[in-house]
């Protein structure tokens, strides 16, 4: 059992122990995104209209504007998740994995904050 045999050489190696935290992270991401996405369709089907107004009144809501804004981190967060493991997973150079990874990092932080930004902004200042 050196290092010349299999065990030898995969001794020491075991679980990076992260998968089964970053498997739950993506199933409650999951979750979230179903029951905020559910609580949008219903309230969006219960306005009264769908004109530019009807829409920022409802967005301006504290209610809304925090769940509009827990969906945009949850969807952004779980697709981030998503795509970690795919690139983990089909990138085998090292240089490019972590390119990707730093650039899908930037879309994923940057969509979020468009995404907040635009719901503070309509929540705070109305439809202007």
């Amino acid at each position: 059992m050196g290092n010349g045999t299999e065990l030898g050489r995969v001794r020491g190696l075991g679980s990076a122990h992260h998968g089964a935290h970053h498997w739950l992270l993506q199933r409650f991401t999951a979750i979230g995104n179903f029951i905020l996405m559910l609580f949008l369709v219903v309230s969006l089907m219960l306005l009264p209209a769908y004109d530019q107004g009807t829409v920022a009144q409802w967005v301006a809501s504290p209610l809304t504007a925090t769940a509009l804004a827990l969906l945009v981190i949850s969807v952004f967060w779980h697709a981030r998740l998503g795509l970690q493991v795919l690139i983990e997973d089909y990138v085998h150079e090292s240089g490019s994995r972590f390119a990707l990874i730093v650039l899908l990092n930037f879309a994923a932080f940057g969509g979020a904050a468009f995404g907040l930004i635009s719901i503070a902004r309509i929540a705070f200042l109305g439809a202007a």
